[in-house]
């Protein structure tokens, strides 16, 4: 762990290995950190954050762009450390650590941005100024699905607004947290402002992080079920939160879309990370006039997937994390199946041969997916695309629309005038329109409903590490 400028060992001594999703194999050990190990970086990000706070803008901002670089020069071991880790493809590894770096030299100018403003008087011997100021020491909790853009997504904001922190990140995935950290080292980063504790049981640091009255911020990315106890117990110390939760994304492709276009975008954007991610699609609605056309592109595209470790040529589908998930996607799968869905390609784990170490499902299609069916109703995270079919246009965003989550939304269909009535329709934080990637350090991202609160990322992403201060002046 990292505490006060310094690696050290779990006050109890315990650790924990760290395996390879693809293989089994022991990648290494880190400590098992627990209640008191928390307090430990809670006490140093405490300390520390005085003086850090009172750094000037330039000054972060410099650190912020050292990191960048720095990143940007060790992006290969880093993609490696992350395929072996987490088991995405080593291409797509490449592709999280640009956009990790991405998100340090963002916001290495957003910290020269933060502003404030004289407010006009009534009275003409009185003057207003409003100023933003860091909010304190931030808890970070980061996911395994992207173990390295996750934590730079909330340490680069949290760094530029004058903020220290004390993170845990994902217990599959606590190497690329620590060759993170180095990172941030290695650019100069003064002790204490930036703490780690990696963690075997979460619970304990999650006590300490919404218990702790010296916490200022809370900032979690995971599941809605954590994040909802996590968002109850930060309640009672009244800390800032900011969530980014579950998805469960619609895919709507409208009757005058291309089907051939918008099946390669779904195939693209559906297998991405093995499904392992929030904004991934999990409900895929086609018109009936264009359903055939589409599914015979889509599962010609998902037959040629590659699945396999992450490190091999030509894979475009890594392991899931665990075994636990294996057995989710399975459950899904298999409730659809008894409930009347058609199954064209997959449906099956992977065990033999070179899957049999690791934690394997195949890229699968589903078709006649029907609303009794678990898939549609519950967020799948894995590499299976459910098709709906539909008739009426007119009723397809309220078919999108009837989830409790809102994170992201994706439309095909080649009428602007569609494409706007969609957009402002449908009830998501990021929408897609014939665009696979609606997601960029650059813009706001977060959800709706249960898929969170606040946003990460563009120039909203700073203010939730900032407070606004007011002085009234008599003169």
């Amino acid at each position: 762990m990292f505490i006060d400028g310094k690696w050290v060992d779990a006050h109890s001594g315990k650790s924990f290995d760290v395996t390879n999703p693809a293989t089994g194999e022991v990648l290494g050990s880190v400590p098992a950190g627990a209640s008191e190990d928390a307090v430990a970086a809670v006490d140093a990000a405490h300390a520390s954050f005085s003086e850090w706070s009172n750094t000037t803008p330039y000054e972060r901002s410099r650190l912020l762009y050292r990191a960048w670089e720095l990143m940007n020069e060790r992006s290969e071991e880093l993609a490696e450390l992350m395929t072996a880790e987490q088991g995405k493809p080593l291409k797509a590894a490449r592709a999280e650590v640009k956009y990790a770096a991405d998100f340090l030299i963002w916001f290495a100018e957003e910290a020269k941005r933060v502003t404030g403003e004289w407010i006009p008087s009534q009275r003409p011997d009185q003057r207003f100024l409003a100023v933003k100021v860091p909010v304190g020491v931030v808890a970070a909790i980061t996911p395994w699905n992207y173990p390295i853009s996750m934590l730079t997504r909330k340490m680069g904001p949290a760094l530029a607004a004058g903020c220290t922190l004390v993170l845990k990140p994902a217990e599959s995935t606590p190497l690329c947290a620590k060759a993170t950290y180095q990172v941030f080292v290695d650019a100069g980063i003064p002790d204490g402002v930036i703490n780690l504790v990696t963690a075997a049981d979460p619970a304990p640091i999650g006590d300490v992080f919404t218990g702790d009255p010296r916490v200022a911020k809370l900032t979690f990315t995971g599941s809605t079920a954590v994040g909802r106890v996590l968002a109850t117990k930060s309640a009672a110390n009244l800390q800032r939160i900011s969530v980014e939760l579950g998805g469960h994304a619609p895919f709507i492709v409208f009757p005058d879309a291309d089907p051939v276009h918008a099946a390669k975008g779904a195939a693209a954007l559906k297998f991405l990370n093995a499904g392992q991610a929030c904004i991934s699609p999990n409900r895929l609605y086609v018109p009936n006039s264009l359903s055939a056309a589409f599914e015979e592109t889509l599962c010609s595209r998902v037959d040629r997937l590659q699945t396999g470790n992450g490190m091999s040529e030509g894979v475009g589908v890594g392991p899931l994390v665990s075994e636990a998930a294996v057995a989710k996607v399975e459950k899904q799968v298999e409730d659809a199946r008894k409930k009347g869905a058609g199954v064209p390609i997959g449906g099956h784990r992977l065990t033999e041969g070179s899957y049999s170490a690791g934690h394997f499902f195949a890229p699968t299609v589903l078709t006649d997916i029907s609303d009794d069916m678990t898939i549609y109703r519950e967020e799948t995270f894995g590499p299976v695309a459910p098709v709906i079919t539909y008739d009426e246009p007119d009723e397809v965003i309220e078919l999108a629309n009837d989830t409790n989550y809102g994170l992201a939304a994706y439309v095909y269909t080649r009428d602007i005038a569609v494409a706007m009535r969609a957009f402002e329709g449908l009830r998501f934080g990021i929408i897609g329109v014939n665009d696979v990637n609606p997601t960029s350090a650059s813009v706001p991202f977060g959800g709706m409903g249960d898929s969170g609160l606040g946003r990460e990322g563009g120039h909203e992403g700073i203010n939730e590490y900032l407070e606004t201060k007011t002085g009234g002046f008599a003169i």
